[in-house]
Formats: structure tokens, sequence, C-alpha cells
């Protein structure tokens, strides 16, 4: 098994000598035999051990037993005791998730005190059951690739040998380990894969982890060919200051496989394949269509999609001014000031003066509401809906909620802000007294 291992390492192109690497060792057979290849190979290492507590005396045991077996190979040993359903009690994790966690940010943290890669004792086994399992649940070709062998910092060396072969070879060498009874359980889904499924497979194929890894090897060059293509592909795709992701509709128009190559771009935002068919199957409709993920929306608009988190602020915004002073709404900065003189109003769409005579306070600033009218300025003195004037504008629903609208005491509309200014209050030449309110923000698109 060690010139397995060597060749395996040897193709994977990683070095090995530079920097020691650190071992993740249970106890189990797999990563006892991981321990023993790599002092065979005369590799610089250290062994890294979790006590996460959950089995009683049978933990301790396994500390101590590390503890040895670090010691007989001569290398350096770290140890940690984990509160590990504290933890999951506190994250609102199950126990696995929290003792992954607890476990590769101790590694990761040991890593950075001069190690090359972290190695985990991974096999052939459980590479297809994790296949297995991504096909139970439904995944896309990421999760067919298997265990990555290589995945930045992480090192998967044992992938070349399956667990028949890894006993095998723990034997030959008069190894011992220890046995962690819950893999006799088939409560976790895995070990119904491993002992209920797999044996089945294996009796259409008794090479499966053979034929599996050749496989794989193939899905993950497929893979990156098809990562790069749609690196390519997104490079029209616009990410607003906001936050909201921009996709043409053109970059889904005429393609076959449309709805694919949405979900590689939505998937991580929280949607499924199933919803990514349904919004290429309506975009060409009318405009307006809402999908929603746990945390983000996607509203089909006449040009693009346009997809945000759903905490963007969406709730009733209403701030007072009373008079002269700055002022803060909804995270803009509202500066209200005293002029008198000649002004030339009309340069900054985020700046207004309004009359002094007959100006009711307090101001007010908040969200528009559907039924607001004002007379825009430059219709003169006709009304209009603030709905009609933003949809003549071609403003998206997303663009729309973040409007607001500027009023006196009475509730007559002053402002459109940043979009429109009322007719009423249209400013005469010559010396005047004026109040001057600037907006300042994130300006959104004018026209």
């Amino acid at each position: 098994m060690l010139a397995s291992f060597l060749t395996f390492i040897n193709q994977l192109g990683v070095d090995l000598n530079s920097k020691p690497t650190l071992l993740t060792v249970s106890g189990g057979v797999d990563s006892v035999v991981m321990a023993d290849l790599f002092h065979s190979a005369g590799l610089k290492a250290a062994i890294a051990h979790c006590n996460f507590g959950l089995r009683g005396e049978d933990s301790d045991g396994d500390e101590l037993f590390v503890k040895d077996l670090a010691s007989r190979y001569q290398f350096p040993f770290y140890v940690r005791h984990f509160e590990t359903k504290s933890y999951a009690k506190q994250n609102g994790v199950s126990t696995q998730m929290a003792a992954r966690d607890l476990r590769y940010n101790w590694f990761e943290e040991i890593r950075k005190d001069g190690f090359g890669y972290i190695a985990t004792a991974h096999h052939a086994n459980d590479a297809l059951e994790t296949v297995l399992l991504n096909l139970v649940r439904g995944t896309g070709i990421a999760g067919l690739c298997g265990i990555h062998p290589v995945k930045g910092n992480l090192l998967r060396p044992m992938l070349f040998a399956d667990k028949d072969q890894i006993i095998a070879h723990a034997h030959e060498r008069g190894l011992s380990w220890r046995e962690d009874v819950s893999n006799d359980s088939v409560d976790y889904k895995r070990n119904l894969i491993r002992k209920a499924v797999v044996p089945v497979l294996k009796q259409l194929n008794p090479s499966l982890e053979d034929t599996f890894q050749v496989t794989a090897e193939k899905i993950r060059a497929a893979d990156g060919l098809l990562t790069a293509h749609l690196t390519d592909w997104k490079t029209d795709f616009e990410e607003k200051e906001s936050g909201e992701l921009v996709i043409p509709k053109v970059k889904l128009t005429g393609i076959q496989d449309a709805a694919y190559l949405l979900w590689s771009v939505i998937e991580d935002l929280g949607f499924s394949y199933i919803q990514s068919r349904q919004i290429v199957s309506v975009m060409d409709g009318e405009p307006g269509a809402f999908f929603f993920s746990a945390t983000h929306q996607l509203l089909i608009e006449r040009d693009a999609l346009i997809v945000r988190a759903k905490s963007v602020t969406e709730g009733k915004i209403r701030t007072y001014m009373n008079g002269v002073g700055e002022f803060v709404s909804d995270g803009a900065r509202i500066t209200v000031t005293e002029v008198n003189g000649e002004i030339e109003p009309g340069k900054d769409r985020h700046i207004i003066y309004l009359k002094s005579e007959a100006l009711k306070f307090p101001l007010i600033a908040r969200n528009w509401e559907h039924g607001d009218v004002f007379c825009p300025f430059g219709m003169k003195g006709k009304r209009k809906k603030v709905s009609d004037v933003l949809i003549d504008a071609k403003y998206s629903r997303f663009e729309k909620e973040k409007v607001k609208v500027l009023t006196d005491a009475d509730g007559q509309i002053l402002w459109l802000i940043g979009i429109r200014t009322d007719e009423r209050q249209r400013i005469g030449e010559g010396v005047q007294q004026l109040f001057r309110v600037e907006w300042k923000e994130n300006a959104i698109r004018l026209n």
C-alpha cells in the first residue's frame, strides 16, 4: 500500500516536504493507517485529535490511544476537548454538524502555525457514499464529483484505497485501532447507504469503488470546464452597490439549457433548480413576478432578472423635520437650511428649494404610497399619480420600493425625492427667502 500511497501523492502534485502535514486522527483504522503511511514514507507530520466528549470513557480512551500512537511515531501531538452538545444547542445545529464545525475551525488554527495541509483519512468508500447521498437528496454536477483529493488546504491522501484495503494493510502491519460502536448503527443515513445500498450495487459491479473513482475524476474535469465557461458567461452581470444582482434576460434567451445556467448563478442564494425552470418559463411574459428563497427574492423585470437579499428595508419610513437642521431617514442624511438671495434651482436632483412663505412644518419624508398625487414640475399644474410617474420612468419594483416623498405638515407632496419637484414649488427670479433641503444617499437611477 505504501507504493500506491506515494504514487497517489505524486499524482496530486502536492508538496509534503517543505512543511509538515497536520494529520487528523480519531483512532479509527482509517486515520491510524494514514498516520502509519506518513511515518513509513518519512514525511514530516503532526497528529491532531478531537475529544468531543460524546462517548464518555470511550472518548477518553480514544484520546489516550492516539496520544500513544503519536509518541510511537514521534509526531507532535495536539488535543482539544470540546463542549459539543452545548455548541450545538447554542448554534441551533445537529451534534454532527457541531462536531464538524468545531474540529475544522480548530484544525485551521493549528495549520496556520507552520503546517502545509490538513490531512483527513477519507477513503474511496466515503467518496462513493457521499455521491450516493447527494443523489438521494438531489444535486448538481458538483455533488457528483465525490470528495476532492485536494481542496484548498485540505488533503485527502487515502482516497486511492477502499476500506477493505485499509483494513488489510492494518493487519499486515500489526496495527491496532479503536472501534466506534456508532459506526455499527443504521440510524445515520450514511451508514444505511454503507450497509444496505452499497452491497447490492457491488453485486452488479464488484469493482464499484474503483469504477466510481475513475468516473468521479472525469466528472471533476467536466465540472472544471463548465465552471470556466460559466465564469465567462457571467461577465455581463451587474452587481450594484446596493447588493442587487442584475441578470440580463438576453443572456438566457434562446439557450436550450437556460434553466441550468440560471441555477448555477442563484443556487448559492437558496433557489432550487425547479424554481430556476419556473423563472425561465415565465420570464418572457408580463414583468413583475416574484420568486423567493429563504434569504433572497428574485424579480422578473422588462429586460433583466433582479435578485436581492430579503434584508433590504421594505418597511414604512417616516421622518419629521421641524425646521433647520440635520436629520437621518433610512440611512440618508437630510439637511435643511435657510437661504436668502438668488438661487439657480434644478442643477442637482437631490436638492430642492422651498418657498418659505406659507410652508407648513414639520416637513415629512416617507415612503410613497399608492394613491399619492402631486403636480410634477413642468406639467403646468396638472395632477399626476406618483405611481404613473414611476411607471413612465420605467422604474422596477425594487427601485419603486426605495422611492420617498417629501410633504408638508398637511400632507401635500413637495418633492418626489431625487426625481421630480412639485410644480407649485417653482422658484421665480430675484432675491427670495427660501429653505434648502438636501438629501444625501446612494443615488437611485434617475431619468
